[in-house]
């Protein structure tokens, strides 16, 4: 059980970075105009903030497991 979540964690770890990889690919051939300036922004900083808030959520679930079974 615990090697099948950890290769869905792994593989949605993956998924998260190919994607945010993927906008910033998408975003190099938009047109560079005043208005898209600050979507592309926004979009290749949220994109990015989809792993990391998922890294950053599995870090503390994993600590709050540590603490109930008492190993420090």
């Amino acid at each position: 059980m615990t090697e099948i979540r950890n290769s869905k964690q792994y593989d949605l770890e993956e998924r998260t970075l190919k994607f945010a990889k993927g906008v910033i690919k998408f975003v190099k051939n938009l047109p560079r105009t005043i208005p898209n300036i600050e979507v592309i922004k926004q979009l290749v900083r949220s994109s990015g903030s989809v792993g990391a808030n998922y890294i950053e959520a599995n870090e503390i679930s994993f600590d709050i497991i540590i603490l109930n079974f008492g190993i420090v």
